[in-house]
């Protein structure tokens, strides 16, 4: 069994889908019990995910066996550097190899952007995506943007 990446627009069946798991995981483990449906519709709405087409961003969706399994973003900052968003594998397919292949295909996708840097924020909680960063070459930085959700920055030159 093998991973596919693809572009793919935000609003279909698998993509939406995908946005609203990650959006509960990220969620509930930062409140520390389960988000509700009210809650995750709220987090999603005017999120930003529209500027992740081309020319301002890139959204992917990742197949495993055919199901839909992973998901993420690139969003243009400015004319070099983008910013990786929304990562996601869903608790199923993970150990199977598909992160950094994710991240490779979201690498591409912001080089074919015209990205030759990629930035990051996440929290502190989520261990096993700032492992997944670290081992695949992103460093921390300086913060270059601030939100309620945003406690450690990572880049990595493209």
């Amino acid at each position: 069994m093998t991973w596919t990446f693809s572009p793919e627009r935000v609003d279909t069946p698998a993509a939406t889908a995908l946005r609203r798991d990650y959006y509960d995981e990220v969620a509930s483990r930062y409140w520390k019990r389960p988000a509700t449906a009210a809650e995750i519709d709220e987090g999603l709405t005017n999120d930003g995910v529209e500027l992740l087409t081309p020319p301002t961003g890139r959204f992917l969706v990742g197949t495993f066996a055919d199901a839909p399994a992973a998901c993420g973003g690139v969003l243009m900052l400015d004319a070099g550097r983008a910013e990786l968003t929304r990562v996601y594998i869903r608790p199923p397919f993970r150990g199977k190899g598909g992160a950094g292949l994710l991240l490779d295909s979201l690498e591409a996708a912001a080089r074919e952007l015209g990205a030759r840097r990629m930035v990051l924020n996440t929290r502190l909680d989520l261990i096993e995506a700032r492992t997944l960063y670290t081992r695949h070459g992103y460093a921390e930085i300086p913060a270059y943007c601030e939100g309620p959700y945003m406690e450690i920055w990572y880049g990595k030159e493209l």
